[in-house]
């Protein structure tokens, strides 16, 4: 063999190397490539739905995301926009997730009376059949006997809240509150006493929804996170199953125990004391008539055991922030609420719409603060608005509800604390959609009714025996995650009523 045939056979496993790195190298772009080719066509595919609605300058990458710094100052941005671009404007999320915010009565009306996993999230046939199923399960008749339970609740509240009254410190409601009502709906909804109020140490279950809600923003604001399979392998994905985990056996717990009793009673042949079901009564009842499957169960009982603390806790906790900065308001629900009960120590059912002027208060600081403060739908068909702009399917349209609720071209003086808006004449000149802290149409909330009895009991029980005073050194930062928070706390004084007599 000539000495040049051996040459370029002694190279050839240096070539073959070279080769593969050549071969990883190519391969690395072409997937990068087609990846960025993907986001350019969905970009473009966004930008194309959304032409109809001029909104603010997005980056072609992250888009809004970096406008939105969870530093309390976020729905400011939110309101400034909404006053540049009437009804609804595109916000991106990403190089090609954009969402039509929508922040007008009109627009609202259009899309929530559309009909179109949980209640929450479920769609067509599966949510309605859900919905029909659970109905029964918030009948006046069934939420009347509840009154008491969460008086009693918030009354476990109140008793804890007496070394704040006579040290006259400031102390943070949410944490005290989010007990208070977890509390409530164990007991209401699933007939389990949880002593979650009187446990020490930090509720697992609440921090577990604390983090579940943080790490869904977290999600939302990092676009490569929008991948599923990157998501799951980061650290905030660990960190979300986690949570979720947590979460998960907290409600299959309650599940366990009550399939306990109820096959012990069954076995006994004890007949139930109770005249009406309760929410987990109804969905084990009908398990198999129904066809609800466990991971059904599950999902209806994750489903009400956050929807059923976390947006009251928030709800409860401005109503008692705002009432601390209107006392002139506080005084006049105090007034109302003493010569209700008359000396009694709790809220019966019938005292519910006697409070008129509380009632008042508690709407217009939902109207201010309210606890779910943006909803989304994803379009299975083309949407048209009555100015005649349409929006095609498979868009996402995002809800916001506290641009609905801070419109000044619906709402005169929007900042402003008056719950005089609510008179009844007041309300008739508006529409019916300019006040949706449930939202509305025939996807509302279910539990409405309930959580509304919960504030109403709440803020009576409260004021009878506190005077709440605003911390002018704690002022809260409104953060919109899954729920209304505040990034450093709500924080407020308190000040036993009995002292003033």
């Amino acid at each position: 063999q000539s000495p040049l045939v051996m040459q370029l056979y002694s190279s050839l496993p240096l070539s073959l190397e070279s080769l593969s790195v050549n071969h990883v190298f190519a391969l690395a772009l072409l997937v990068c490539s087609a990846i960025v080719v993907k986001l350019l066509v969905m970009r473009r595919r966004g930008i194309r739905s959304m032409e109809a609605f001029p909104g603010p300058p997005a980056h072609w990458l992250i888009g809004h995301v970096k406008e939105f710094r969870q530093d309390g100052h976020d729905l400011e941005k939110i309101m400034k926009w909404s006053g540049q671009y009437p009804f609804a404007f595109p916000l991106w999320f990403g190089p090609s997730l954009s969402i039509l915010n929508i922040h007008h009565p009109s627009y609202v009306k259009t899309l929530l009376t559309t009909t179109g996993d949980g209640l929450l999230v479920s769609t067509g046939q599966k949510w309605f059949r859900h919905r029909r199923l659970l109905t029964p399960g918030f009948h006046y008749d069934v939420l009347k006997p509840y009154v008491k339970l969460v008086s009693d609740s918030t009354k476990v509240m109140l008793d804890k809240w007496e070394v704040y009254g006579k040290s006259g410190e400031s102390f943070e409601l949410f944490k005290h509150v989010s007990l208070m009502t977890l509390d409530s709906i164990m007991k209401c909804a699933f007939s389990c006493n949880s002593n979650c109020q009187t446990d020490s140490g930090t509720n697992p279950y609440i921090q577990a929804v604390y983090d579940l809600c943080h790490l869904v923003n977290v999600r939302f604001r990092v676009f490569p996170y929008h991948s599923k399979a990157i998501f799951h392998l980061s650290p905030h994905g660990y960190k979300f199953r986690k949570a979720a985990r947590i979460a998960h056996n907290h409600t299959a717990e309650v599940i366990r125990k009550r399939k306990e009793v109820l096959k012990i009673e069954e076995e006994q042949g004890i007949v139930k004391n109770k005249r009406y079901l309760d929410f987990l009564d109804i969905l084990l009842s009908d398990e198999h008539q129904q066809g609800l499957s466990d991971e059904d169960i599950r999902a209806e009982v994750d489903t009400f055991m956050f929807e059923g603390h976390d947006t009251t806790a928030s709800g409860i906790s401005w109503i008692f922030y705002n009432l601390a900065c209107n006392p002139e308001h506080q005084e006049k629900c105090r007034e109302e609420i003493l010569q209700v009960l008359d000396g009694k120590d709790t809220v019966d059912w019938e005292d519910l719409n006697k409070i008129p002027y509380t009632t008042m208060c508690i709407k217009e600081s939902l109207r201010l603060c309210p606890p779910v403060p943006g909803i989304s739908r994803k379009l299975t068909k083309p949407l048209t608005f009555f100015d005649g702009r349409t929006v095609p399917e498979g868009c996402t349209i995002g809800v916001s509800i506290y641009g609905i609720h801070m419109n000044a071209s619906v709402w005169e003086n929007p900042y402003l604390f008056d719950p005089l808006r609510f008179l009844p004449e007041n309300v008739a000149e508006r529409s019916p959609h300019a006040f949706v802290p449930f939202s509305a149409g025939p996807r509302n909330c279910i539990g409405q009714n309930f959580a509304m009895n919960e504030m109403k009991v709440a803020v009576a029980l409260t004021l009878k025996k506190y005077r709440l005073i605003k911390d002018p050194q704690h002022i809260p930062k409104m953060i919109p995650q899954v729920v209304l928070r505040s990034l450093n706390g709500i924080h407020i004084k308190i000040k036993p009523v009995e002292n003033d007599l």
